[in-house]
């Protein structure tokens, strides 16, 4: 990180490079006229030259020295210096130099003009180099640097307004195919240099009207380049967005409509893309296929037809059934009512396949995470429960169907006319109506887990809504939402348990003897207490009919706390910790909503998982290559292992007189023109008072110190010459003595 050409130096340059960096005039200024072969440009460590120590260090005379010399390097980057620094004297003296008589020197930055090479840029207090693209006018203008703002004004630079985000030029084309961040990040600077207060006010004659159409084009611009709303570091969702749009740069940069086109294409084009990736995943449309976006599209096309699957699996029931369906139509005289309901249909097929798959990729998962990783994410344990509810349910289906068809075997190995036949009770069963089937049927356990299941696959939807702006938030509050419910139900259910017990006791030897059974079995008192909560059980729960007084009016009472307990006072202290935790997230929700949308996309920059659910449970010719060299690699592994920082009030304040005035074509134009004049003349007055007024801070003091090392080697330079004189004088008056005759 350090410049090795400060092993070269020689003595003499390392003394005129303290010299520079400490001030020192005298031996600065007697170095460079007695000796004209120095390098005035050699560098230290730091790959810093006499000019930037120079400039750094505030030494105005040391700089003006410096300048003096006509073959002098990285005075673009000591300008920049200068002005990060706020040394406005030293910035002009810089200014003044033959080197920006060009105005192209003032308009780019040092590496955008004949200083390309590497070692013209400057090194700031913290060693961290300026940005190519800043230039002087935008450097002054992010630093508040009035004074020098308006020099640089003065001298026609201006801060050049970045391109539309839709641009096709050739420059942003080659831009922002090479180096994206860099792009987008010069034309965040540019934004803040136009933004800037001391810009606005000396470069515009309405600065008000300016800042306004520069606020509804940022406003703008902060919903198209998502990565610069000025809230989350850029540097960051640039990288991230870079990698998203893999092999995809230039979707970036289309229009909504455009990117959901896209999005309808793939997930309707998905069998023919799954297609083309077993063939080549090399092409260029399979590396396309591998980028994350695609992913991402592909697999939520996936999951969406997989939710359209179950919703039109239950579309034969949405006008309902009976209960008691028709037992009479058959497929054959000798077929059982059950065959007709245990076999899985088609739509079921599919579902089943969408599961496997989906059971296929987690498995594969736990494989590359490992199981203590991939149990940490809630969104796998959501998963794995969804697919366990799901295969469970299958399981039960299967099961109902084989005894359904063993049944049926049966009767066609024994029966040819079941008209008029008295079956035995384990096969009458299956031609049986629903309301007669038992509650531990197969079937029927099925259908409940299958229910639960779909549940849950609907819920699953949450986990891809991160990577919407609008949704994002919200998913995240609910998220929030659940934790706190989790802490609230540890109170509840202590309370819940405690009422529940007592009321039980109270009320359990009163069963027959109340106007209805609450309280009189746990089971009761838990659906009386339960239902309580919502206001839907009623006060009478605890009425005796046999004029126990002393346990009804008990009842009264403790009913009665437990309502001041849990609806008034624990509902809502729920609801107030929900109030705080959505608050939370509102106040933070574009942080919030680009930390959950990274943490998505980390999951499909990883290689593999390319083609989505059920086209992952072929085998492409890529996973199977990949499983061959595993398996070498496996056996090689087991061979080896066998063998071994303001101050021209004057001129600040007569800038309005330079304006144009052909624009003043009406009486009302001039009067605004004159009030705008003072409005600027007021601002920057008043922001040199309140920099003035500011406090020595720990800049002034090392400028203090700077000015008295300056003064040191000064008056340490005028007593040289005062010595030299006395010595020069001491010397003539004894060769006049000498030479007197009246003293020899």
């Amino acid at each position: 990180m350090f410049s090795a050409r400060s092993d070269s130096l020689s003595l003499t340059e390392e003394r005129f490079l303290d010299a520079a960096e400490y001030g020192n005039i005298p031996v600065v200024r007697s170095m460079l006229e007695q000796l004209p072969e120095l390098n005035v440009n050699c560098v230290d460590y730091m790959g810093q030259n006499a000019l930037q120590l120079a400039v750094a260090n505030e030494h105005l005379e040391v700089t003006v020295l410096l300048l003096k010399k006509d073959n002098l390097a990285r005075i673009g980057d000591a300008l920049l210096l200068a002005i990060s620094k706020g040394y406005i004297r030293i910035a002009e003296a810089i200014l003044a130099h033959h080197a920006f008589s060009d105005p192209q020197r003032l308009t780019s930055s040092p590496g955008q003009a004949d200083m390309a090479h590497d070692d013209f840029f400057a090194y700031d207090e913290d060693g961290s180099r300026f940005s190519h693209d800043i230039t002087p006018i935008l450097l002054a203008s992010h630093c508040h640097e009035y004074e020098i703002v308006y020099i640089l004004l003065s001298r026609g630079t201006r801060i050049d307004r970045p391109h539309d985000y839709f641009c096709k030029c050739s420059t942003c084309a080659c831009h922002q195919r090479h180096d994206s961040f860099s792009h987008s990040r010069s034309r965040i600077n540019a934004y803040k240099g136009l933004a800037s207060p001391a810009y606005l006010s000396l470069s515009s004659e309405d600065p008000v009207l300016t800042a306004l159409e520069l606020s509804n084009e940022l406003a703008t611009l902060a919903n198209i380049e998502k990565e610069f709303k000025f809230v989350a570091h850029p540097n960051c969702q640039q990288q991230l967005l870079s990698i998203w749009y893999e092999n995809l740069s230039g979707l970036r940069q289309q229009t909504t409509a455009v990117k959901i086109l896209v999005v309808l294409g793939v997930a309707i084009g998905l069998p023919l893309l799954a297609v083309v990736y077993w063939i080549a995943p090399g092409s260029k449309l399979g590396r396309i296929m591998c980028g994350p976006f695609m992913k991402f599209v592909a697999h939520a096309a996936s999951f969406v037809i997989f939710l359209i699957l179950l919703v039109m699996n239950a579309a034969d029931r949405f006008e309902g059934t009976s209960l008691l369906p028709d037992m009479t139509t058959h497929d054959y005289p000798l077929q059982l009512f059950r065959m007709k309901t245990t076999p899985f249909t088609w739509m079921e097929m599919l579902i089943i396949s969408w599961v496997v798959g989906m059971i296929w990729a987690e498995c594969k998962e736990i494989w590359s995470q490992g199981p203590r990783e991939y149990l940490l994410e809630p969104w796998n344990l959501l998963d794995f429960g969804m697919l366990a509810v799901f295969m469970s349910s299958f399981i039960a289906r299967f099961m109902a169907f084989w005894h359904a068809h063993v049944a049926q075997r049966y009767v066609n190995k024994h029966y040819t006319d079941l008209s008029n036949i008295t079956l035995p009770f384990q096969i009458e069963y299956y031609r049986l109506a629903r309301i007669k089937w038992a509650p531990s049927d197969p079937q029927v356990i099925s259908e409940g887990l299958y229910a639960i299941a779909v549940v849950l696959s609907f819920s699953r939807i949450a986990y891809i809504l991160p990577a919407n702006e609008s949704f994002g938030p919200l998913q995240i509050s609910l998220g929030r939402t659940v934790k706190d419910i989790f802490k609230f139900m540890v109170i509840f259910i202590m309370v819940f348990l405690a009422f529940m017990i007592g009321m039980f006791n109270l009320y359990s030897y009163y069963l027959g003897a109340k106007q209805n059974n609450a309280f009189t079995t746990v089971e009761e008192s838990f659906k009386t207490l339960f239902w309580a909560v919502f206001g839907l059980s009623e006060v009478k729960s605890v009425i005796i009919n046999n004029g126990h007084k002393f346990i009804e009016n008990i009842g009264y009472v403790l009913y009665g706390v437990y309502n001041v307990m849990v609806v008034i006072v624990l509902l809502n202290m729920l609801i107030a910790m929900i109030n705080s935790s959505f608050q939370e997230i509102q106040d933070d929700a574009d942080v919030e909503w680009k930390f959950a949308r990274a943490k998505l996309w980390f999951c499909y920059f990883e290689e593999g998982r390319t083609l989505p659910v059920p086209f992952n449970l072929v085998p492409s010719p890529k996973s199977l290559s990949r499983l061959a060299l595993g398996l070498r690699d496996l056996l090689l592994l087991v061979t080896r292992g066998r063998g071994g920082d303001l101050r021209r009030d004057a001129e600040l304040s007569e800038l309005g007189q330079s304006k144009d005035s052909s624009a003043r074509s009406s009486p009302c134009s001039s009067r605004h023109q004159k009030i705008m004049k003072r409005l600027i003349k007021r601002y920057i007055l008043k922001a040199q008072v309140d920099k003035e007024s500011d406090e020595v801070n720990e800049g002034e003091l090392k400028e203090i110190k700077q000015d008295i090392s300056s003064l040191r080697y000064e008056l340490l330079e005028e007593k040289s010459h005062s010595m030299e004189q006395l010595a020069e004088l001491v010397r003539r008056l004894g060769e006049k003595v000498c030479a007197d005759p009246k003293h020899q």
